[in-house]
Parts: structure tokens; C-alpha cells; sequence
């Protein structure tokens, strides 16, 4: 079976982007999932903190399936949201934060897990625990800087830049050492779209 840092590696080589669909209604977020898979974005995640987010999932779950495309729920916080993920068939989990029971569930049921990380003992701790891809999270936040800083110590970690990215932006976080993306509401804009599909980075 594919591990964690596989899997990564293999969906976020070409396009290294993960679509963040939040706060879209079913249609809206099917629509602009296929959007991102046309693009060359290979995973989209759906949140599923409320009720909404997981109807959400679940229609873009079975258009995922239905294309042969990945899928993965986002805001996982808890066994249930694991559980819930894992009902759908989806690949892979993505957490805010850091939380062994999360990550052990979702590794008991073979889903691909990126968890939140923010300081360098949560990303030893994560890579402890196998994790080598891991969302640094809030990054506009965390600044441009912190991920030089970090690949110092951690030199095989491998960095999703994740909040505050936008067409301003997700570039530079790029150029200065994150190895992907999540990008959310600035998917709506047509500038992002066209600087991802000309993306070539490995």
C-alpha cells in the first residue's frame, strides 16, 4: 500500500495545489472541483466542520468517483470525521492542527493524512509519526520566512502553505520553499486558475 509521503508525492508533482473547497453549496463546489481537476489540480478537499460541509463532501465524493478523480475531507478533527471520510470513499484527510488519535485512525483505515503545523515540535512530532507531508498553517501568518527556517532542521519535511493563500501570494510561498498549496476562495478567480495551469514544478 501507498504511504503518506508516496501518495503526496504522486498527486501534488505536476500541480502542486490542493483545491480547498469551503462554504459552496453542492453545485457550486461540484463545479468548481471539476474547474480544479481540469486544471491539472489533482486533489480537492472538501471541510467538513458542520453539517453543510459534509453534504458538500458527499456530492463531490461521488462526482470524484464517478471521474476517477481524488477527493479528501478537510477540518478533520475527530474519529467521527475520519469515519465519515472513510464512508465516502475519500483518500486522504486534512487536520488543522495536530492530533496523534486522529492521525491513527486515519491511518487504521488507510486514508492519507496532512495535519497542521505551525511550530517545529508539532512538525517533529508529526514526522515522527510518519508524516512527512504536513500543511503549514495559518501561513500567511506564519510568513514567507518560516519555511527556509524550517527546512533547516527538517530537511525531508515537505510544507502545504495553507490560509491566507491567494493570487497575491501563492507563488511566493512556491519560490521560497513551501512544496504545495491549499488554496480556497481564490480559486473563483480566473487569474489563479491560469497561473496553475501553467504551472511545471516537481
Amino acid at each position: 500500500m501507498m504511504n503518506q509521503e508516496d501518495f503526496f508525492n504522486l498527486h501534488l508533482s505536476a500541480v502542486p495545489v490542493i483545491a480547498i473547497l469551503r462554504g459552496l453549496s453542492p453545485e457550486q463546489a461540484c463545479s468548481l472541483a471539476e474547474s480544479a481537476w481540469n486544471s491539472g489540480v489533482e486533489l480537492v478537499e472538501v471541510p467538513v466542520q458542520d453539517d453543510a460541509g459534509r453534504n458538500v463532501l458527499e456530492a463531490v465524493a461521488a462526482l470524484a468517483h464517478s471521474l476517477g478523480k481524488q477527493v479528501g475531507a478537510g477540518t478533520v478533527l475527530t474519529t467521527d470525521d475520519v469515519d465519515f471520510a472513510h464512508s465516502l470513499g475519500c483518500s486522504f484527510t486534512v487536520a488543522p492542527g495536530l492530533s496523534s488519535t486522529v492521525i491513527e485512525a486515519a491511518q487504521s483505515l488507510g486514508l492519507h493524512h496532512l495535519p497542521g503545523v505551525a511550530t517545529a515540535t508539532e512538525v517533529a512530532n508529526a514526522q515522527a509519526l510518519g508524516l512527512v507531508w504536513q500543511k503549514a498553517f495559518p501561513a500567511r501568518e506564519l510568513g514567507f520566512g518560516w519555511f527556509p527556517s524550517m527546512h533547516g532542521p527538517f530537511p525531508r519535511v515537505k510544507f502545504v502553505a495553507t490560509g491566507g493563500v491567494d493570487a497575491s501570494n501563492f507563488t511566493t510561498f512556491l519560490d521560497e520553499g513551501a512544496h504545495a498549496v491549499g488554496i480556497g476562495s481564490a480559486l473563483s478567480d480566473p487569474q489563479v486558475i491560469s497561473v496553475i495551469k501553467n504551472l511545471e514544478r516537481t
